[in-house]
């Protein structure tokens, strides 16, 4: 067991190897995090700790210390059962302290637990365990089991005969040998080796999504993740059959030779007995084991998806300072639409009817023009929703009887009527009828797609595969840490920030974000950083935490538009007195010369001499380059168009632009401009093998593609990516 003096270190050795670390930088990474340091501080601001470990390893180190404390502590629970039991032993001890896993812990513990009547307990109780020991010393080699069994024989005990005597000690022994750590070890690593998943339809005439399934076998060891959930879907909605088979033959050798020691009187009963063990308590278990752990992997794997996908989501470019129209199709209801100034604030709001059942067409063509040159419209976007495409021909249509030069895109309009719905929405636009917040959203996740799409729950965003199959408190967890990173990396404006968005810095709570806007609207736009301090329950260590994470462009300390944390400060303004600068030449008149004097710093040199670590000046060199620098800006802008296609234009062979919209374990859908995303499945998305269609593409990629085959019947176009040139973006 782990003590508490020394406990850091020991976990920092084993986490080290683990992660192919050194133990020194895990330790220190570990005291940060207990100190309470969040993970975007730490991989940003405290790089000579860690010796500059990413934020990627640090959630795997933070993910990693959260297990192997909640299995110290399981060890904990188990040790002090067992002793209350009175049954602790040497042996015992060091198959616990050698235990790696949760899973290996229950079945040391299994013996021990508390239990419901069970066969064997209930034999217990009639005084059967003695024969369970003579049946297992297999000492006798003539007679017969009943005349072994006769003296135990005690109809006051419920033991009316031999044969009920030695059901009972063989019930005993069935249930110690499905509870023996080594054989439940052993089984399951057979079962996962050599177990094969069996599906089969509960209604084999029914047509379902999961016709594939309906006869389905595939090797434990080799399924894929995303057939496990979509098998557990089915299953789950009571269309499938599902279980695991595994070959009895070699499992009976294996217990046999661990049980059976040579000939008795008992071997024939023994080895029924060991394969009723297996049948009833091992078989059932182990599968019930091993399909929570291929659901456990399918659900990580395909949180590392969703969580890639989010982060490209969240990481696309903002359009710059442009004024954008959103509109949120529709047929019935017409088509709501939202102008927006270039920062995204509203300027009018409104309703066409171009479609059925109006059929106001060229009136709504008519609106669109005068809309766009009253507010000065450079960008429409589009939802992709029902009535998307006919939305989309109205607005190439109007396009070209404009005199000004309009473009469109079309936007994943995925969580737009989640977010229209909820109270944040409510409190933002409380005169609005919902569909017009959704045009409003549209629009503005053009425009800065981190700033709007955080109002969003992450798994309302599209971009995921089977997410509410999985376990949510996980998921929301997991999705969360994304968030919270890019919103980090890209840092936030103090002064424009909404309070959905500040509350993803590290450091700031729900509340304390509330707080925050709260303090900006009494007191007006903030002028500087440590003015932060004066925001109700936003404490000291809260802003050591975020202080860095924030922006403000036009305040009264250049430095306070950079990464740079006021913590390291004196040590940046050392660095500018040594090159001949002062804060003011910070994006000031003579900004080219400051980076040109920054480019030549003998990084190693200047360390020393302005008392900083070498990655934190690095880091402050990068800042005080690039102040106010978005890295968003660096990533391949949106796709925008000026011409309609449909399903009915597209033929075989034609060659595309398209946006990747999302990537699944099987391939990606790309947007190319028709009702429907097109899949590239993953056999089609490069010349050369590609083991996971992530090594190729990625979430607002623009890709291009040719058109492999178009099912009209069924709105399905297949892509492919072999041997089209791709342009780089």
């Amino acid at each position: 067991m782990f003590e508490e003096e020394g406990e850091r270190s020991l976990l920092a050795e084993m986490i080290a190897k683990e992660l192919g670390l050194k133990a020194v930088q895990v330790a220190k990474a570990i005291e940060l995090l207990d100190e309470g340091n969040t993970i975007p501080f730490i991989a940003r601001y405290r790089k000579e700790a860690t010796g500059e470990m990413d934020e990627n390893k640090l959630r795997e180190l933070a993910e990693r210390l959260k297990y192997l404390r909640s299995l110290a502590q399981r060890k904990e629970e188990v040790l002090k059962s067992i002793e209350e039991q009175g049954k602790w032993t040497d042996d015992l001890a060091k198959a616990l302290e050698q235990a790696k896993t949760l899973a290996e812990v229950e079945d040391i513990y299994l013996p021990f637990r508390p239990k419901r009547k069970t066969r064997a307990s209930q034999a217990r109780e009639r005084g059967l365990e003695p024969l369970a020991r003579l049946i297992q010393a297999q000492a006798l080699r003539v007679g017969t089991p009943e005349a072994a069994a006769a003296p135990f024989v005690n109809p006051e005990k419920d033991v009316p005969d031999a044969a009920a005597a030695l059901q009972g000690a063989l019930d005993i022994i069935a249930e110690e040998v499905a509870e023996d750590a080594e054989v439940r070890r052993w089984v399951r690593a057979f079962t996962a080796r050599r177990g094969v998943l069996v599906a089969k339809a509960v209604d084999p005439e029914a047509t379902t999504p999961y016709l594939m399934y309906y006869d389905y076998r595939e090797p434990v060891a080799k399924i894929p993740p995303h057939r496990v959930l979509a098998i557990n879907r089915g299953e789950k909605e009571k269309v499938l059959k599902v279980k695991i088979e595994v070959e009895w033959e070699p499992i009976g050798r294996h217990l046999e030779s661990r049980l059976i020691t040579g000939p008795s009187i008992f071997m024939d009963r023994l080895r029924e007995t060991l394969q009723d063990s297996y049948k009833r308590l091992l078989a059932p278990a182990m599968e019930r084991e091993l399909r929570n752990e291929l659901t456990e992997k399918a659900e990580e794997q395909a949180m590392k998806v969703f969580q890639a996908n989010l982060k490209n989501l969240l990481m696309q470019p903002p359009i710059g300072r442009r004024r954008v129209l959103g509109i949120d199709p529709g047929f019935r209801t017409g088509c709501k639409w939202a102008a927006l100034t270039e920062t995204g604030s509203l300027l009018e709001v409104g309703v066409i009817y171009p479609h059925e059942p109006q059929k106001r067409w060229e009136e709504a063509k008519g609106n669109l023009c005068q809309i766009v040159k009253k507010h000065g419209i450079e960008l429409i976007a589009i939802g992709n929703g029902t009535a998307s495409r006919e939305t989309e021909a109205l607005v190439a249509e109007a396009i070209g009887e404009m005199e000004q030069a309009v473009q469109f895109i079309i936007v994943s309009e995925a969580g737009a009527s989640v977010y229209s719905a909820s109270p944040l929405a409510g409190e933002e636009f409380p005169h609005f009828d919902l569909s017009l917040r959704s045009a409003i959203s549209i629009g503005r996740r053009l425009q800065d797609p981190l700033a709007e799409l955080v109002k969003i729950e992450p798994k309302a965003l599209g971009v995921g595969q089977y997410q509410h199959d999985m376990n949510q408190k996980r998921l929301e967890e997991t999705l969360g840490d994304v968030v919270e990173s890019c919103v980090n990396t890209v840092g936030v404006d103090l002064n424009t920030a909404s309070a959905s968005l500040l509350r993803y810095v590290a450091g700031i709570s729900s509340q304390v974000a509330k707080n925050i806007v709260a303090y900006r609207e009494e007191k007006g736009p903030f002028r500087k950083r440590s003015e932060l301090k004066k925001v109700s329950r936003l404490g000291p260590q809260a802003f050591v935490q975020c202080a860095g994470f924030v922006r403000i462009p036009d305040g009264d300390n250049p430095l306070d538009n950079t990464p740079v944390h006021p913590e390291s400060y004196d040590g940046a303004l050392r660095l500018l007195k040594v090159l001949g600068f002062g804060p003011a030449d910070i994006g000031g008149p003579r900004h080219n010369e400051l980076k040109a004097a920054l480019a030549k710093v003998d990084v190693a040199k200047m360390a020393e001499a302005t008392g900083l670590g070498v990655p934190t000046l690095k880091d402050i060199i990068e800042a005080l380059m690039k102040p106010g620098r978005d890295p968003r800006e660096d990533l391949p802008k949106p796709r925008f168009s000026s011409a309609v296609l449909s399903l009915d234009n597209l033929k075989e062979g034609m060659v595309l632009q398209g946006t990747v919209r999302n990537v699944v374990d099987f391939g990606a859908f790309v947007d190319i401009g028709i009702k429907h995303d097109g899949l590239v499945h993953v056999s089609q998305l490069a010349d050369k093998f590609v083991r996971h269609p992530m090594e190729v593409v990625a979430v607002g990629d623009i890709v291009t593609v040719a058109v492999l085959s178009v099912d009209r019947q069924r709105e399905r176009v297949g892509l492919t990516m072999r041997g089209v040139p791709q342009t780089s973006q």
